[in-house]
Formats: structure tokens, C-alpha cells, sequence
């Protein structure tokens, strides 16, 4: 099995990414970038990790990754470190949910509220619950 956790971060990508979705969720993708720009604006933005946008921290464990978005018909999907989604499932009514990804349906308004909540608790599992490297 590949050793995920020493990835190559190369920055950039998002842009292309959320093109190459359907334009009617395109807005609701570039809405999920700008809430992680405004909670880690430091973050490396990046879609070389697995070939998803993804933001990362240098200097934690799996590469300081703490959050991802993708597309995948239905879904408007956020990446997170467990348990955060477990941990948030009274506000994730509605959502499919699995041990790192809320899946949201593309037709369901997304309160940036709520990934703004969902992103810092997964900065915070990074940054409380991981060793530092």
C-alpha cells in the first residue's frame, strides 16, 4: 500500500477543478474554497494529493491536509479529518455521511456557516490530535 502520508504537495489546480464541474455547482464549490481561504488563509491549496482540492499546513502529520472538496454527481462533497463529521451529525441532517466525507445533495443550499464550523474542527483534530512532523 503507497505511503499517503508523504505526497508531494504541489500548489494549485482549484481553478481548473471547479471548471471542469457542471457550471450549477460551480458557485457552491468556489463558496466551499473561499470559507477554508477564510479559516486557513495560509493554507497550500492544492489538487495534486488526490487529484481533489485539498488545503494543508506544513508541519503535521499526512501532510498537514485538514480539508477537501470534490464533485460527484449528486453530491457536493467535504472532506474532513475524522471525526468530525461523526461529531457534527445534528447539524448534517439530510447529508450522506461517511467517516471523512459529507456529502451534501447538489440541490441543498450549503450554509458556509456550517462548513466554516466543520473546517475548523477539522484544523483543530489536525492541529490537538496529531503529532507534529
Amino acid at each position: 500500500m503507497a505511503d499517503t502520508s508523504r505526497k508531494t504537495i504541489i500548489p494549485g489546480g482549484v481553478d481548473d477543478y471547479i471548471l471542469a464541474c457542471p457550471q450549477e455547482v460551480q458557485a457552491a464549490l468556489s463558496s466551499i474554497r473561499s470559507v477554508i481561504h477564510g479559516v486557513a488563509p495560509d493554507a497550500i491549496e492544492t489538487v495534486s494529493y488526490f487529484g481533489i482540492p485539498g488545503y494543508s499546513l506544513t508541519g503535521f502529520d499526512y501532510n498537514g491536509m485538514f480539508a477537501w472538496f470534490s464533485y460527484k454527481k449528486p453530491y457536493i462533497r467535504l472532506h474532513v479529518r475524522p471525526p468530525v463529521a461523526q461529531d457534527h451529525m445534528q447539524e448534517l441532517k439530510g447529508c450522506k455521511i461517511s467517516t471523512g466525507i459529507i456529502s451534501f445533495p447538489e440541490e441543498q443550499e450549503i450554509s458556509p456557516a456550517l462548513i466554516e464550523e466543520l473546517v475548523n474542527a477539522s484544523l483543530h483534530e489536525m492541529k490537538n490530535s496529531a503529532k507534529p512532523q
